[in-house]
């Protein structure tokens, strides 16, 4: 029947399922709901006085139970006879959790897990796990059953006449036996018990009083009971505090030492914080011997720590490097054959290939926690360089790493720890003379990959060291590789780079490298740098040295030494002479020294032989573009030579004087009518004039020229006419007022030269005031005489005004750079301003009437 408070209607009650196979009523039911997708099932657990009966289906109740009408019931059948047979469920947050059935042979009980869906074997949902069953012989009381119990997270409840016993549900021993005696003297006694599920309170009741059964955590000892029965696991899930949890763990690691399980022993030893001692666990394996337990309960120990355990962390760190340590070598000693080096004997020893492994794992986690110094010690101690060497990279102590590559001779390894990022750069430059000389190409090829991280210049020492060593005539030299690739794609500028490049490419037998080396000039084209980077002294001396003495006319060229180069030349190749000498195309003279120095080396060769071979001497003149000529080379023929062998070269010599002074005659007569031109043109220049017309404006205030009066005079020592102001005329046709153009060139010009212009100006006002205060003046205002200082003063004026006119000249052309409208004209070009005109105003007629 459905109950609903809201609803008082009349129920109606609808039968859902009956038993038809037996006879027995249902003394109890139970029913607990869980939802499945958008669905909901119901179990539902039925008893009688022998059968517990289960049922559970997807849908409504009525769906449930009609689905057993074609397939068989699922059931649990227990012998024995008891009137009152219960069934109880313990719902602990809202959820069943187990269910008790007290039944006539004891009390089955068993955990619900009401998500599980394991099938029975009668096709059924079985949803009870853990199941277990209480006889009622373990109460003492022969024969006697309760007539009521009730059922608590860890214990059953068994009204037992008017005693209330209380068994563990877990380890089914009674823990405590209540009487009632507050029951009236007229009840019959305690009739039942119950629970209330949200409360979580038991009572138990008679004929006219309820008792109510007090409990005050019960699960406070389920650890103890669970560790009792050896259920480790549960018994860690009811520990209430550390001391618990240790009592557990030290069972449980007793109970391993015991069976020599001293690995497990190890661990679970380890997670014990207060019970045992740490001294008093190691004395444990160490008593017997057991190292490698003694090492698991380190690890596992250093798992427990927390990192404010710096220190026990590092001293138990260091004590399991060292267990790690012994170990392999008991690995190494135990090996037949008794070899006691780095090298195991047998190399297909899993063990020892494990336990190495197993060791480098345990250095990389504990590398921030173990003393540095400590732990290469103990490996060096051991004998362990391999390990050695791992734990100094993990610690970033590269130059130890590096040093044992080199010793065992592994270049590229060494090159590839160099190569890491976190490197330094010194590194690289402290072993590259070892490196290169234990491999020279993966050296090289290094150095060449990190481009310009590295210096060239400091990785000239272990260069030289290569270089000394002796090297076969086909095989690469990887120093002149190196040392091209710098100069060539860094383009380096270092000079030390390029001086030990010149002097492997000088120390070769063939010539070409290091010609090209000389011609090719790397510093071209860079402003501000030199041409070449080496140094050309040292160069030089080398090359003589090595005799190159081609390379040595290269050198003697560039640094401008022509004669020495030439010299030099004549001593290798004439050809090469004849080059050195046309190269100085600047200096005549000295190209035709040197040319001189080649013509007497040719002729001096042909010394004592045929006349052929002085005519084809003579023939060398033809070379020299007529730079030399036959008198230049005479002085180094011998005294006895023939006449006849040079008298072609003499004629043509004598017929080039000719021409020659011919030449300089007509010259000298065009220079000599110039001259009389220039006189006659001097003395017409006093006798020359300019027409002016009346009407003759001046070029800036636009005055006539020749206005009567004197306000234009600028001095006495200026030649006026009557009484007519001094001005300039200029071929051109424009005239000019004296002071009109003082003051036009000297607004328009530099400030310089306008303060120039009035200095001098100033002066000769100055000088006119003085003479003619000393000299007295006359009616026209003219000086009596001039004085040659006024003469120098004036000439000096007019250079500065009157050199050319300011409208044809320079002057006028440099005021284009100038603005139409000056900064002081600014109220000039406002007054042009377009300003709009006021709008009249218009007056409306307007009417008023009164």
């Amino acid at each position: 029947m459905a109950v609903d408070e809201a609803d008082k209607r009349e129920k109606y009650v609808k039968p859902l399922f009956q038993l038809t196979e037996q006879r027995e009523g249902i003394k109890d039911l139970q029913m607990e709901t869980a939802v499945v997708g958008n669905s909901t099932r119901y179990y539902v657990m039925a008893v009688t006085p022998t059968r517990l009966y289960s049922f559970t289906g997807i849908g409504s109740l009525e769906t449930v139970f009609t689905s057993y009408s074609d397939r068989a019931i699922h059931f649990m059948e227990l012998p024995g006879e008891i009137p009152n047979s219960e069934l109880h469920f313990f719902i602990k947050q809202r959820r069943a959790k187990h269910f008790g059935w007290l039944s006539g042979s004891g009390i089955y009980h068993g955990e619900l897990n009401f998500g599980a869906q394991h099938s029975s074997t009668s096709g059924d949902e079985n949803f009870v796990e853990n199941k277990g069953f209480f006889d009622y012989s373990k109460l003492g009381d022969s024969g006697t059953k309760p007539r009521s119990f009730a059922l608590s997270e860890f214990h059953f409840l068994l009204l037992i006449g008017d005693k209330i016993k209380v068994v563990n549900r877990i380890s089914q021993q009674m823990v405590e036996e209540l009487v009632v005696d507050n029951t009236p003297e007229t009840s019959r006694g305690i009739i039942g018990l119950c629970s209330d599920a949200s409360t979580g309170l038991f009572y138990a009741y008679d004929e006219s009083s309820i008792f109510q059964i007090s409990t005050s955590d019960e699960g406070r000892d389920m650890w103890q009971v669970y560790l009792d029965m050896n259920h480790y696991a549960a018994a860690l899930s009811h520990c209430r505090n550390p001391f618990q949890r240790d009592r557990v763990y030290l069972v449980q690691a007793d109970a391993a030492f015991a069976a020599k399980e001293h690995f497990i022993a190890a661990s679970f030893y380890a997670k014990m914080n207060y019970i045992l001692s740490f001294e008093e666990i190691s004395l444990k394996f160490i008593s017997i011997g057991e190292q490698d337990a003694l090492r698991t309960f380190l690890l596992r120990r250093l798992d427990n720590l927390t990192k404010d355990d710096k220190m026990q962390i590092t001293m138990i760190s260091t004590w399991a490097t060292e267990l790690y340590l012994d170990k392999i070598n008991r690995l190494l000693l135990e090996d037949s054959t008794g070899s006691t080096t780095n090298s195991v004997a047998e190399p297909n020893s899993s063990e020892y290939r494990s336990i190495v492994n197993e060791f480098r794992a345990f250095l990389s986690d504990s590398k921030d926690v173990l003393d540095e110094a400590t732990t290469m010690r103990l490996l060096e101690s051991y004998g362990r360089v391999d390990e050695l060497v791992y734990f100094a990279g993990l610690k970033e102590q590269y130059e130890i790493v590096v040093h044992h590559y080199i010793q065992q001779g592994e270049a590229r390894k060494a090159l590839e720890v160099l190569q890491r990022r976190n490197v330094p750069v010194d590194l690289v430059y402290k072993f590259a003379p070892d490196l290169i000389m234990l491999d020279a190409y993966e050296t090289v090829e290094s150095w060449m990959m990190v481009r310009n991280k590295l210096n060239p210049g400091k990785l000239i020492p272990a260069m030289m060291r290569y270089v000394s060593e002796p090297h076969a005539k086909n095989e690469t030299h990887e120093v002149i590789k190196y040392l091209e690739f710098c100069v060539k794609d860094l383009e380096n500028k270092d000079p030390g780079v390029h001086n030990l490049l010149l002097s492997l490419y000088a120390k070769k037998e063939d010539e070409s490298q290091l010609l090209q080396f000389l011609d090719t000039k790397f510093g071209k084209g860079q402003t501000n740098g030199p041409e070449f980077f080496y140094d050309p002294k040292y160069a030089l001396r080398l090359c003589l040295q090595e005799k190159r003495m081609r390379a040595c006319v290269r050198i003697y060229s560039m640094m401008s030494m022509h004669e020495e180069a030439v010299a030099l030349a004549l001593k290798v190749d004439l050809e090469l002479a004849k080059a050195e000498a046309d190269k100085v195309e600047d200096d005549e003279e000295l190209r035709k020294k040197l040319w001189l120095k080649v013509a007497k080396h040719v002729i001096e060769q042909e010394k004592g032989v045929k006349r052929e071979n002085i005519k084809k001497a003579i023939e060398f003149l033809s070379e020299t573009n007529n730079l030399l000529k036959v008198e230049d080379i005479l002085p180094f023929f011998p005294d006895f030579v023939l006449i006849d062998d040079f008298k072609e070269e003499i004629c043509k010599s004598l017929k080039d004087y000719n021409s020659q002074i011919e030449l300089l005659k007509q010259e000298m007569d065009d220079a000599t009518r110039g001259a009389d031109n220039i006189r006659s043109d001097i003395g017409a220049l006093a006798q020359r004039y300019t027409v002016i017309d009346r009407e003759q404006d001046c070029g800036v205030c636009r005055r006539k020229i020749l206005t009567v009066g004197g306000l234009h005079q600028v001095g006495r020592s200026y030649t006026s006419v009557g009484h007519m102001a001094p001005f300039y005329v200029f071929p051109c046709g424009h005239a000019f007022h004296a002071n009109c153009l003082i003051g036009h060139v000297t607004r328009c010009s530099s400030q310089t030269h306008a303060e120039r212009i009035l200095d001098l100006q100033k002066r000769l006002s100055l000088m006119d005031r003085k003479a003619a205060k000393d000299n007295g003046a006359n009616v026209n205002g003219e000086s009596i005489m001039s004085t040659t200082p006024v003469d120098k003063l004036r000439s000096q004026l007019d250079d500065a005004v009157a050199s050319e006119c300011p409208f044809c000249g320079d002057l006028m052309i440099k005021e284009i750079s100038q603005p139409f409208i000056l900064p002081g004209e600014s109220d000039e070009k406002a007054s042009w301003d377009i300003k709009p005109q006021p709008t009249p105003q218009k007056i409306l007629p307007m009417t008023m009437s009164i």
